[in-house]
């Protein structure tokens, strides 16, 4: 795996920075308000957000900016 210096999210994989993200702002309520996905509003599960995610650039590059502006040194 080559590195990648200017990639402050190379090595983090999604489910790792979705989990974090529920830590920190304590479930998929307060995540939904922090970024309006449906996936995080309805019937919301890790499982469900990652197919979504996936499938969705917007909606992930929303979630990895969210997650480098909570944990900027990470």
């Amino acid at each position: 795996m080559e590195k990648q210096p200017n990639n402050p999210l190379h090595g983090k994989r999604l489910d790792t920075i979705i989990e974090e993200l529920l830590t920190y702002y304590g479930g998929w309520k307060a995540l939904s308000q922090e970024i309006r996905i449906n996936c995080f509003v309805d019937n919301p599960s890790l499982k469900s957000s990652l197919t979504f995610l996936r499938k969705t650039p917007w909606a992930r590059k929303k979630v990895e900016d969210l997650y480098l502006a909570t944990f900027p040194k990470q």
